[in-house]
């Protein structure tokens, strides 16, 4: 485990079976082939989407709409 990692918690959460896993696992930061197979098929599936960046011309607009 690198250096800088000491002092901070050593497992997390598996995203997808919530089961704990250890920050050094080749898995991490599923807890298993499965879970990553899951996940991957979810991001196939379009279940997870990242949105749009959020343009500055589109968040003053919104902050004058709110304003106003």
């Amino acid at each position: 485990m690198p250096q800088y990692w000491t002092g901070i918690e050593s497992t997390m959460k598996c995203p997808i079976c919530k089961r704990e896993v250890k920050i050094g696992d080749p898995e991490m930061p599923f807890c298993s082939e499965r879970c990553r197979i899951i996940d991957l098929g979810n991001w196939a599936s379009e279940k997870y989407v990242i949105s749009t960046p959020a343009r500055p011309d589109d968040l003053r607009a919104q902050e004058d709409d709110d304003a106003g």
